[in-house]
């Protein structure tokens, strides 16, 4: 079995975060849950090591003061999954400026801030992972998605351009990029016929992710020794984007 580790999750509150809070503490990880309202899983019981910080990630002391404090709690920091994220859909010649860079700031910007924060204490240790919670939207031309396609293709290249930078300092850096996951924010309109239709033609497995599903991917890539595995983006979508 892997050896426990310290875990920094940001979005650690609800839906793919609280998933990925539960399995990694499940298997025995410290885990520091980075949220805007400082607090673990609300929508699920996790037993286990829980620290629980204070991190908005579009406020840059925010996440630096959260992963400090981590690191002081719990003595180091070996892995970092960005997965918090915020997504907005708008009719591209009606989005404004300031929407477009809230998206921005939220998807890549606090990823690259956290990124280059747990560098310190993962040059420190030895090494460590970074996952980057990305999306297949990164490389699909989507209506009213403008922002949020943007910021995905964008969080492919951090990944990508941190991977070989920091492969010198046993840093690896991967970007799990699911497709539709069912959670209790979308529930409501994946349910829809018209949806379930949509899955049925267009995803060849028939189905969305399940959340667990996802963290079991991650958790895997974020405990196991795989030191050639780095800057790649994952695709986890039941081979949506390559039907055709």
């Amino acid at each position: 079995m892997p050896e426990a580790k310290v875990i920094a999750i940001t979005g650690a509150s609800r839906g793919i975060g609280s998933g990925l809070v539960a399995e990694l503490a499940g298997r025995g990880n410290t885990i520091g849950c980075l949220s805007r309202k400082g607090q673990g899983p609300e929508d699920r019981d996790v037993s286990g090591r829980l620290i629980n910080l204070v991190c908005d990630m579009e406020d840059e002391a925010q996440i630096a003061s959260a992963l400090k404090s981590l690191a002081e709690q719990a003595g180091r920091i070996d892995v970092l999954i960005n997965n918090a994220g915020m997504h907005q859909e708008c009719v591209s010649s009606e989005l404004a400026k300031a929407e477009f860079e809230q998206t921005l700031t939220a998807n890549i910007t606090g990823p690259f801030v956290a990124c280059r924060e747990v560098y310190p204490h993962m040059i420190s240790n030895g090494g460590g992972v970074i996952i980057n919670i990305g999306s297949f939207y990164d490389r699909l031309g989507i209506q009213r998605n403008l922002a949020y396609c943007c910021s995905k293709a964008a969080l492919g290249a951090l990944t990508r351009s941190l991977a070989v930078e920091w492969a010198r300092d046993k840093i690896r850096v991967l970007d799990v990029a699911p497709g539709f996951v069912a959670t209790d924010l979308n529930a409501e309109y994946m349910a829809h016929d018209s949806f379930q239709a949509f899955i049925r033609r267009r995803i060849p497995t028939g189905e969305a992710a399940s959340i667990d599903e996802v963290a079991r991917l991650v958790a895997m890539l974020a405990t196991e020794d795989l030191p050639s595995l780095t800057g790649e983006t994952i695709v986890m979508d039941g081979a949506q984007n390559i039907n055709q």
